[in-house]
């Protein structure tokens, strides 16, 4: 069989995407779905909101990351990601928790699209009202 490393596991969730990270013990590198960071996000942005947790603990370079993402756009998959990644740093160091929940990683985001109702054009928008 294989040799499984020790690692420190997260789930993160933001509209309907959810990601299943870990991190290993390693130089930083971030991977998701088996590709780069760099080849997965276009934008920089989204690439550092997956890297906050890790630059606001001071331990970018300590860990790697591999997380798995579904659902949902890249920008909730990328705060998903960022998400689980606090959660997992929250295993390897419960010290970590007080900075991280006051830069409000912890907390889920939990706006998600709203359901479309019977009747209606959308979720709110009813059909366009005629006289005759």
């Amino acid at each position: 069989m294989f040799e499984a490393k020790p690692y420190f596991y997260g789930t993160g969730r933001r509209k309907s995407s959810v990601a299943r990270v870990r991190l290993y013990a390693g130089t930083g590198k971030v991977t998701v779905n088996d590709r780069d960071i760099d080849d997965y996000f276009g934008l920089e942005t989204l690439k550092l909101i997956v890297r906050q947790p890790l630059a606001l603990t001071g331990t970018a370079d300590k860990y790697d990351v591999v997380c798995r993402v579904a659902g949902g756009g890249v920008t909730g998959q990328a705060g998903a990601i960022r998400h689980g990644i606090s959660r997992a740093l929250l295993q390897s160091d419960a010290e970590l928790r007080p900075e991280l929940k006051k830069a409000g990683f912890l907390t889920r985001d939990p706006r998600m699209k709203e359901r479309k109702k019977y009747g209606l054009k959308g979720a709110r928008r009813a059909p366009q009202f005629s006289k005759r």
